[in-house]
This record gives C-alpha cells, sequence and structure tokens, in this order.
C-alpha cells in the first residue's frame, strides 16, 4: 500500500482514538491506551503501530488532525502556569467579584470557584481610557518599568494584561505588552484587546486570564508532539479542532490557546453536522456519551448553532445555560453544547432521602468502573449496564479490555441494593434510567430553552456509551428517528477529518438599528474580513478558497443577553437594518414566545467568519476489516418491570443489512454496542449508519 494519508486523533481519559482516511477514501480505525503523563506519546505510538501494521511509511502522512483535553485538564486539576494579572487601578478584583451567578438556589453550602490567578499577583497600573477611548490618563513609563522588575522577580511563567475599555483604544495594553516581552523573555503574554476585544470587563478578564493560564502548557505540548512525529519522520501539518468546530494551525493554537478547550466534543458534533447533511437531516439533535460526561448538541437547518459564552473548570462544562457560576467564564464562539455529569463512568448512589443519583462524581479513566479491576469499588452506569447484559465482558475495545462483571454486581448490591432496599436487577435499570433522565436534561437545554421541540429533530448518538441510552432517551423526547453513525466510539475522530479551517474575529459597536452609522459598521466589517483573510494567508490557505460571513448580536435596548444571528447585507456592503430586525422578531419570538410592543432594538457587536473548505469525499467508506464478525448469539438482557430478563440476539452491524430488525437486540461493535429495546426497530441505510425508529 503506498499514497499519503490524513489522520484524525481524540484524546480521551482511557483511549486515544486515530482514524486513518486512506487513498482511495478507505477509513481504517485504531485504539490505544492514553498516556496521561505525556498524551503526545500515545498518538505517535498509534501513527507508528498502524504504519507497522499497514506496510505505510510515517513520511507518507499527509495531515494530522487534532482534538485535545490538555487545557481543560489544567484547568481542572488546577496546573496551569504560575500567572500573573496586570490591569487598570481599582479593577484587580474584577477577576474575583464575577457576576452574580449561583448554580443551585439556596445551596448555602456553595462557594466561588478560586481564580486562577491570586489576589496578591493582581498588578495596577495607574491609567484610564474612557468607554470612547479618549485617554484620560496615560501610561507612567517608570511605573511601568518598575512593575516590570517586580514581574520579573517573581518568576511568573505567563502574564495576563486587561486594562479598561482596551477593546476601544488599545494603546497602553500595547505597549505594556511590549515592554513585558522585552523584560521577560520566555515569559507568555496575553493582551485581552487580542484575546478578546469586546466589551464586559469581567467576561474579557477571564477570559485572558484562562488563556494566560494554559498558554505555556499548551505550547510545550504542541511542540512536544510536533518533535515526536518528525522523529517518526511524519512532518505533515498539524491541525487542531477550535471550540467553535473550525479548525487552525498548532502555531495559531499555541498563540490563542482559549479557543481549543472544548476541542474534543466539537469534533463529535463537526462529524454528525457532515453525516447529517448527506443524510439529508436538516435538523438533528445530538447525544455523545463518553466515560465522564455526556454532551448534547443541536444542528438546525443544516447549520451548527454557536453560543458567545460559556464555562470551563467545573464538573461539566456549560456553553450557555443549566447550572452557571461553578467554573471559569470564557466568552468566546463555542458550539452550543450542553454537559451533563452522566458518563460510562459516573458514579451512583442513594442519598439521605432514598433517592436514586448518578453523578455528578465519576470514577475517570483511572480507576475507571468497578469491572475495570483498577481500584474503584463504587458503582457506575457501565457497571449497571454490564449487570443488564448490554455489555458484555468481551465487548470493550473489540475485546481487548476485559471487565468484570462480579465486580460490577458486588459494586452496586453495596452502594445501591443495601441503601435502598432494590433488588439487583431493579437497581441496575434505575441508575440506567436515571443516567438516561439526565441525558434527557442536557438535550433540553439546548432545545427546549431556545424555543425548539425535540420531537420535531432526528437523534444521532455516539461515543463508547451512547448507543446503550440512544432509544430510551428519544422515547422520553417524542423523537422517532434515531441515527448510529458507522463507528461511534470513534465518531469525534471522524469528525475531525471533516472539519474546515476556520478564524473567527469580533468587535463592540453598541448602537441602535436605525442605521446612522453603516458606514463605520462597514468600515469595521472591510477591517475583520481584511485581518481574517490575512491570518489564513499566513497559514498557508489560497485567498480564492477563502469565504467570509458576517453575524450580529442584537438585543432589545437596555438588556444583558443578545441572539446572535446572520447579518444581512445590501449591494454596497451596508446592513440591511429592516432585515436584521425581522430576524431579531422571529428568534426572540420563537425562543422566548412573546415580543416587546416597543420596537427598541441594539446591535451590540459584529462577528466575522472565515472559512476554508477542506472536506473530504463524502464517500469515503469504513474499511471492512475494521467491522466485528460477530457471529449470532444471545444474551440475557433487562428491560424493566415491563417487559423482565429477555434472550436477546447479539448481532453485527451488517447484519441489519438486508431488512429491519425488531428489537430486543445488541449490536455489538469494536468500539461500541448499541442497544435496541423492545418497542424499536432497527435498519442499516445505504451509508452504513443504524436508523432506529422508535416507537412512544
Amino acid at each position: 500500500m503506498s499514497g499519503q494519508f490524513k489522520v484524525g486523533v481524540d484524546i480521551g481519559g482511557t483511549f486515544t482514538d486515530l482514524v486513518f482516511l486512506l487513498p482511495g477514501g478507505e477509513m481504517k480505525k485504531l485504539k490505544v491506551a492514553s498516556t496521561p503523563d505525556d498524551y503526545s506519546e500515545a498518538i505517535s505510538r498509534g501513527i507508528a503501530s498502524f504504519c507497522g501494521r499497514q506496510g505505510l511509511a510515517a513520511g507518507d502522512v499527509s495531515e494530522i488532525v487534532h482534538a485535545t483535553t490538555v487545557a481543560t485538564n489544567a484547568i481542572l486539576e488546577r496546573r496551569g502556569a504560575h500567572t500573573a494579572l496586570v490591569t487598570t487601578q481599582g479593577f484587580r478584583d474584577v477577576l474575583e467579584l464575577r457576576r452574580i451567578r449561583i448554580p443551585l438556589s439556596y445551596d448555602l453550602s456553595w462557594a466561588k470557584p478560586v481564580p486562577l490567578v491570586d489576589r496578591c499577583f493582581r498588578y495596577e497600573v495607574d491609567e484610564r481610557v474612557l468607554a470612547s477611548g479618549e485617554v484620560a490618563r496615560a501610561l507612567d513609563q517608570a511605573a511601568l518599568e518598575e512593575l516590570a522588575g517586580r514581574l520579573a522577580a517573581e518568576g511568573f511563567e505567563a502574564v495576563a494584561v486587561c486594562l479598561l475599555h482596551a477593546y476601544r483604544n488599545p494603546e497602553h495594553e500595547a505597549r505594556i505588552g511590549g515592554l513585558l516581552r522585552e523584560a521577560l523573555p520566555g515569559v507568555s503574554i496575553s493582551l485581552s484587546h487580542k484575546v478578546l476585544p469586546e466589551m464586559l470587563e469581567f467576561e474579557r478578564t477571564s477570559t485572558t486570564v484562562v488563556n494566560a493560564y494554559v498558554m505555556p502548557l499548551i505550547d510545550r505540548y504542541l511542540k512536544t508532539l510536533r518533535s515526536r512525529l518528525d522523529g517518526l519522520g511524519a512532518r505533515a501539518p498539524i491541525l487542531v479542532m477550535q471550540s467553535n468546530g473550525g479548525l487552525i494551525s498548532s502555531n495559531a493554537a499555541r498563540a490563542r490557546p482559549v479557543s481549543i478547550i472544548e476541542s474534543g466534543p466539537a469534533a463529535g458534533v463537526v462529524g454528525a453536522l457532515r453525516v447529517a447533511q448527506e443524510c439529508g437531516y436538516p435538523d438533528v439533535l445530538t447525544l455523545d456519551m463518553g466515560g465522564t460526561t455526556t454532551k448534547a448538541s443541536i444542528i438546525e437547518k443544516g447549520a451548527l448553532l454557536r453560543a458567545t459564552e460559556y464555562e470551563v473548570g467545573s464538573a461539566v462544562s456549560i456553553s450557555s445555560r443549566l447550572m452557571r457560576g461553578n467554573g471559569y467564564t470564557l466568552r468566546i464562539p463555542v458550539i452550543d453544547i450542553s454537559e451533563v455529569g452522566a458518563g460510562g463512568g459516573s458514579i451512583a448512589t442513594v442519598d439521605a432521602g432514598g433517592a436514586l443519583r448518578v453523578g455528578p462524581h465519576s470514577a475517570g479513566a483511572h480507576p475507571g468502573p468497578a469491572c475495570y479491576g483498577q481500584g474503584n469499588d463504587k458503582a457506575t452506569v457501565t457497571d449497571a449496564n454490564l449487570v443488564l447484559g448490554y455489555l458484555a465482558g468481551d465487548s470493550l475495545a473489540g475485546g481487548s479490555m476485559v471487565i468484570d462483571g462480579e465486580r460490577s454486581k458486588a459494586a452496586i448490591c453495596k452502594d445501591v441494593c443495601d441503601k435502598s432496599g432494590l433488588g439487583l436487577m431493579e437497581a441496575a435499570y434505575g441508575i440506567h434510567l436515571v443516567a438516561t433522565s439526565n441525558m434527557v436534561r442536557a438535550i433540553k437545554t439546548v432545545s427546549v430553552e431556545r424555543g425548539r421541540d425535540p420531537a420535531e429533530f432526528v437523534l444521532m448518538v455516539f461515543g463508547g456509551a451512547g448507543p446503550m441510552h440512544a432509544a430510551l432517551v428519544a422515547r422520553e423526547l417524542g423523537i422517532a428517528t434515531v441515527v448510529v453513525p458507522p463507528s461511534p466510539g470513534v465518531f469525534s475522530a471522524f469528525g475531525l477529518l471533516r472539519a474546515d479551517i476556520e478564524q473567527h474575529a469580533s468587535c463592540t459597536v453598541l448602537m441602535p438599528t436605525s442605521g446612522q452609522e453603516a458606514g463605520g459598521l462597514r468600515t469595521a466589517l472591510r477591517d475583520m474580513s481584511r485581518d481574517l483573510r490575512a491570518a489564513l494567508i499566513e497559514e498557508g490557505c489560497e485567498a480564492d478558497d477563502i469565504g467570509i460571513r458576517h453575524f450580529a448580536d442584537v438585543r432589545y435596548r437596555g438588556q444583558s443577553s443578545e441572539i446572535t444571528l446572520p447579518l444581512p447585507l445590501l449591494a454596497d456592503e451596508t446592513v440591511d437594518f429592516a432585515a436584521l430586525e425581522r430576524r431579531f422578531e422571529e428568534e426572540f419570538q420563537q425562543t422566548y414566545g412573546y415580543l416587546d410592543s416597543v420596537k427598541d432594538y441594539e446591535l451590540v457587536a459584529l462577528r466575522s467568519i472565515a472559512t476554508v473548505r477542506r472536506d473530504m469525499d463524502s464517500d469515503a467508506a469504513w474499511s471492512a476489516d475494521t467491522a466485528v464478525a460477530t457471529p449470532d448469539r444471545f444474551r440475557e438482557c433487562y428491560f424493566g418491570d415491563a417487559h423482565g430478563s429477555l434472550k436477546v440476539p447479539v448481532i453485527a452491524r451488517g447484519s441489519l443489512r438486508d431488512s429491519p430488525r425488531r428489537g430486543p437486540l445488541i449490536v455489538q461493535e469494536y468500539d461500541s454496542n448499541v442497544v435496541v429495546p423492545p418497542g424499536s426497530s432497527a435498519m442499516l441505510d445505504e451509508r452504513g449508519n443504524i436508523i432506529i425508529s422508535v416507537e412512544s
């Protein structure tokens, strides 16, 4: 075998997933054990192993597309860089004051997250820029030089600079940045007008601090990965998935790492978008269940829906709603993803009132569920699914990981049965139901809270554990059709290969939608377009391949939240305000169910997205040798009081090709198991997707 091939790599806590796109459109997959001490080791090991088996040379790799949780883990584990914050005099406590957001009302035990920069490491400078951009108090050069000396003495690895109203006039920030780069060689410097050129002081400060906090770590990681790949002879360019669903070069990711914090979940949604487009599903809800959490997102009218703000660093990362206030706020474009603590490793408990709960605490990848035999004796969702018969001891990673059902039974008996009085099967099914109900909540967050009815959507499910819960989730939401794409357990790695290159830009405008400042808006759009094109051309993209779309954040005057809409432009490139107002009214009505009688709207910000399409051949297909050739056999599975224990056939995906089959049945694969419960049926479409028809 010869010719160049591409590699998509998604790092998880237990496994690192690799998908290889070979010449001619053939795809192969590989799971290797993750290496938490140095995640790049698993990537190089996986590529070397695959090349050795296939008779390929690592030098034939033409492109490596990567999603990583390195930045997220650094925040969760508080092992980012030793960071300082430089801000305007009187504003160093903005980072700690935050917004008034409490995850659960009346939770007296709640405490604000500890700031990533201690108060003693937040330094003030005597300067002031007004909201208009006018300089009210100039910088003192001597004071700046003294500050640089103090920062050097402390040995900081990173410095975040966030001055009041720098989004309007970045002159002072730029001067401070230049001085610090000279005085602190080797120290990462993050300037807020580069990271987030928008108003809202807390959000801009928080986002800039997070960027600085993870920058040295991401820089070292990507340099190490580059070195390992070069050592293999794989000198192909590395592209990294952003939280917004677009790819950037590794150099761009090193410069602005805050943009890649949720790269793994974003990759799965991008893959779902491509499958939905090819199969003719314009409106899709996605469900991605992994080992620690489950993520839900929404695709509407064939497009991703994005949010402009989310939180990272709590038990789950929240893109827009749900339980806000437990994490660190980031105001950057992100695919609207709702995350709940209901993964395969989520721990089941019985509270003081006798209620069964699942998550948010998780056994993680290490030690993992009780059935892994790695030291955990607490019951998890995976243990429940194993006891119910939905999993078998040889059904993880094609049998490469053996799991012990007796350990699962012991854990469930200890943690649930003994405290609730339930029998073993009833307790296991209860865990399965509670986890499913948490997933339903996540889907409602991205659909019902946007004014959308889930029953009008198709549900696309992936992740190693998602297909075991898919049909029950759909039934709870009134969804009639579930799509399980091929290789659901490595689907995020597949999504990486289907993503486009993107650069995003934004600017604050804050004006009524009266059209009086149309000329200024046109200039702002042209400036952002010029900068985006220049950035992509510098990364090696062809100018003719770059397409640019514009969006606007609009709200009622006096509100504190906006709706992001496509920006309608007239022939002279000025804004069509009448069309923009109509779009705002339609979206506001659908989301909130009412409209104010007074039409007083405000344009808050402009956003531009530059895209370079790099979609692979839609006819690319999974290699036949990656399917598990499971001979028909049977397992005892429990489906609740209504059905009890049933003898269920266990089949391979290909067995569904000839005709639909009614449940119950289990489709066992290398990377996942699909449960088709009683009352549902499954078939295979022409692209190899399992289509489950769910009866209400």
